[in-house]
Order: structure tokens, then sequence, then C-alpha cells
């Protein structure tokens, strides 16, 4: 079947046409856009055709980053939530992890809303996947010189029951700890494993999430998601990623700056509620008046109960209300 491209302005590692093989740079289409749902390294394809390398190094080593967003379809073309800023945090990632110091974050934007487009989903959840590509990583010291994996997917959007955020969801306090002194903490690596454990163990109790704890027993917030309490009609927050004191011997903060997170509070900075970010602890979870979890799936979720303690009067809080409808409208 003959290729079809559609452009996305250049193949995201700014690699020339002769350096991908003598190919044009931008996306490739196999011309059966009913059903192609996935982009590999600047082919669009099915999800029967994309395969990935038995040598990549997400599979030998579980290296990468990744980033979830959501994309919908409107009369006037397809939107994908916050997709500047999805970029702008793996472009970060990429370059301080020694992924790619060459992330080309507006051809990968365009190839995340070309694969929403082809998809058809009236709500898509869309993941980019950046690999370590087919690499040793030890040759090439690090220097991001090697060329990294690209794997876009696009499914249909989860549709979550109103009830988890009418009523709100019960939370866990997970066994592992989240330690600030591993370089990857803080940044949307393949490593999961643990976290879907923890999260696995908290579905058996019939909760939503597990909050994380620091190794220090500061909070540090879900396995996927960030953790706001409202205490006093304010917002409290962990220290994320990027906002650690500049005092000598100040730690690193494991915790995700997370995209929704960020519009959390500029919401409430635009309804007049104030947001502190600060280290917290299991006292200022387990006293608050509410707590809700962000994440750009369920953008806020209220938290009524974590392990047997009941939060607030045991039901989604007005502040919490009025953040999420903030977050939705805006």
């Amino acid at each position: 079947m003959p290729r079809v491209f559609v452009g996305v302005g250049g193949y995201p590692f700014g690699m020339s046409e002769e350096s991908n093989n003598g190919e044009h740079s931008g996306v490739e289409s196999n011309g059966n856009d009913s059903c192609e749902s996935v982009f590999l390294d600047g082919v669009m394809m099915t999800r029967e055709e994309a395969k990935v390398s038995a040598f990549d190094a997400s599979v030998q080593h579980g290296v990468g980053l990744f980033e979830t967003m959501h994309g919908f379809t409107t009369p006037d073309g397809v939107v994908v939530e916050d997709l500047d800023e999805h970029m702008d945090r793996l472009q970060e990632s990429a370059a301080m992890l020694g992924l790619s110091d060459d992330l080309k974050t507006g051809a990968l934007g365009e190839a995340v809303v070309e694969t929403v487009r082809r998809a058809r989903y009236k709500h898509t959840r869309v993941r980019l996947t950046v690999t370590g590509g087919d690499l040793n990583m030890l040759q090439s010291g690090g220097s991001g010189g090697h060329s990294p994996t690209v794997l876009i997917q696009a499914q249909p959007a989860t549709a979550y029951p109103d009830e988890m955020f009418e009523n709100g969801v019960m939370a866990t306090i997970a066994e592992a700890r989240a330690n600030p002194l591993d370089p990857t903490a803080g940044h949307k690596t393949l490593n999961y494993w643990w976290r879907l454990r923890e999260l696995q163990a908290a579905a058996v109790k019939g909760a939503g999430e597990s909050i994380v704890l620091q190794v220090s027993n500061h909070l540090g917030g879900g396995c996927v998601s960030n953790l706001f309490v409202v205490s006093g009609g304010k917002l409290i927050t962990p220290i994320a990623r990027g906002e650690e004191s500049s005092e000598a011997h100040a730690l690193p903060s494991p915790v995700l700056p997370g995209i929704t997170r960020a519009r959390v509070m500029a919401t409430a900075k635009k309804l007049g509620i104030g947001v502190e970010v600060r280290m917290m602890s299991i006292d200022d979870l387990l006293d608050a008046d509410e707590v809700f979890l962000t994440n750009s799936s369920w953008k806020v979720l209220p938290v009524v109960k974590v392990e047997a303690e009941v939060i607030g009067s045991g039901e989604p809080g007005g502040v919490t209300n009025q953040i999420r409808s903030g977050v939705l409208g805006g």
C-alpha cells in the first residue's frame, strides 16, 4: 500500500532526511485512516503493525519517559489539553536525565495531534512515550547522541463514573516510599511497577488511589496523581521538583510537577483562594478539611477517606468542588 506523508514540521529529534534512512521528515501514513492510532518513529500505523524492538532500552532496561494527555474533537479540529506544558516537561526531563538533548517538541506535539485526529475518538487518552532506543547507554556515554524511540498511542478516554466525583473516593497509604535522592524521582519514567503494585493493593481495599510518603515521612503524592489538602480555606500541596529551597543542603523533591497541579494553582489564584507549597506531614492530611488529587485524566478527584480516617465531613467539600468547576471550565 502506498505511503502518504502528513507533515509535522520535521522529525521529532531534528534528524535530517539523510539521517532518517533517507526518508522524508514528518509523519508517514499507510493510507488506512480508519484504524491508525499509533505513531512509531515517524510512521502512522495500526495497533497490529506497531512493533518495538526487543533490544530497545525500554524493554532491556526500562529506560524512557512518557506523558499522558487528553484530546478531543471539536468542530474546529482536534484539541489536546495542555499540550505545550506536557511537551516542555518532557523536554526538560529528557535533558536532565540524559535521554535526549535535542527533543523537537514542536514536531512531537504536531504528531500527538495528528495521532488523535486519525484515531477519531470523541474523547481520547493519548500517551507519548520516548525511550532510550536501540542502544547501549554505557557506550554512548549518556551524551544523548543516540536516537530515541518515539511511540504515540491513542485510545478511547476512560469514562469515569460521576459518583467518583460526586461522592469522593477512599485512598490508602502506600507501603513504598519516595526517595528524594533517586535522580529519576519527580520525572515520568517508565518505572511504574511499584506504583502499580500499590494501586493493586489499594483496589483490593476498595480505594481509588494510594498516597505515597517520602523516606523522610513527609507527604509526596498519589501513585499517579498530585495531592492537595484544604485547611482553613487555603490549599496546601507538597513541594514538587523544581520548587525546592535554594538553601544549602536542601533535599531535592521526588514529587512530579503535575500539569493539572499547575492548573489548579492558577485556578485558585483566579478564585482568590490561597495556595501554600511546603513540606507536609501525615497530620496535615488527616486533619485537613478537604483532600483532593489531580492528574490529566481525573482533573480533580475528591478524597473523603484515608484508610479508616474520614476527611472533614466525609463528603467532597465546597473548595474542592469550586476548584474542580474552575479547572473543567478553564
